[in-house]
């Protein structure tokens, strides 16, 4: 259904909308739109969230409060290298990525928390710094919808460019199919914890990168590199899955050491379910 939605801005209406409808109200100020309290305005408050209607009545200039009112930042780090383009559903790791993103984004702007993203593959292509003015929605749904893939990945490149320019300490989204040695991509992460940041990966892959079925040799080619390899079934079915258990199994276990939040997200997973382990995750951080 999502697929076939022909906007970002509606696909991520959509799913954060259906999600955060079917949430508890919480007694904490984290996941809801229902007004909660009114407090006094101070000089530098955003004057669009005064209740004029109180003014109007008392001449004293109030802010609404609502639940969900927090100074969570978010920043989105959007892998767009050739390898995201793979695809045997009707969604490209790469689509899936930008639904995904769309959605954290969205959700964001409902919680008027601050957000920003990164467009990566060998180098950064795209960088919105975080902001929760107006229009940043916009500007970031128009930026990942325009974000043309790439070639190779680089990690080193797009994390020394976050690290440099980053000043708050949020949290960090890293949407990728992580196609790296697991102790290289960590070391490379991790010192965002050491700036105070939570940092989430999100592990973008085909459900038959995980679980391949395909019947008779294949020929498999790199998408980055070009590279070609001759397969057969017994290979699959063996020496492959192995390889690629050890290879999801590493990565989580160096997130775990590290303290880095971790989520396999194959792009047949309900999008909702992504949603629900970020919001876990920052539940935690409040």
């Amino acid at each position: 259904m999502l697929a076939g939605i022909s906007t970002l801005d509606l696909v991520a209406r959509t799913v954060v909308d259906g999600f955060v409808s079917g949430l508890h109200r919480s007694p904490d100020f984290g996941f809801s739109q229902e007004f909660a309290e009114y407090r006094p305005y101070t000089p530098g408050d955003d004057p669009r969230h005064v209740d004029w209607n109180v003014f109007a009545r008392t001449e004293r200039t109030y802010l609404k409060r609502y639940q969900g009112e927090t100074n969570t930042l978010l920043t989105i780090l959007l892998d767009t290298s050739a390898s995201m383009r793979y695809s045997t559903t009707n969604l490209s790791k790469l689509d899936y990525s930008r639904f995904l993103a769309a959605s954290l984004a969205y959700l964001a702007n409902q919680q008027r928390d601050a957000f920003g993203l990164l467009v990566f593959d060998e180098g950064v292509r795209e960088y919105v710094p975080a902001s929760s003015r107006y229009g940043q929605l916009t500007k970031l749904l128009h930026v990942m919808d325009a974000a043309s893939e790439g070639k190779q990945t680089d990690y080193e490149a797009p994390l020394l460019h976050f690290r440099e320019f980053s000043r708050r300490r949020g949290i960090v989204a890293i949407l990728s199919d992580f196609y790296t040695d697991p102790t290289a991509l960590v070391k490379l992460v991790e010192p965002l914890r050491y700036r105070g940041n939570d940092v989430v990966l999100f592990h973008i892959l085909d459900p038959k990168e995980i679980n391949p079925d395909f019947q008779g040799a294949q020929l498999f080619v790199d998408m980055e590199t070009e590279s070609r390899m001759e397969v057969s079934p017994d290979y699959l079915r063996g020496r492959y899955k192995q390889r690629m258990t050890a290879h999801l199994e590493q990565i989580a276990a160096e997130c775990r050491r590290t303290g880095l939040d971790y989520m396999l997200m194959p792009s047949d997973k309900p999008l909702d379910a992504g949603l629900r382990e970020y919001l876990s995750i920052r539940q935690g951080r409040l």
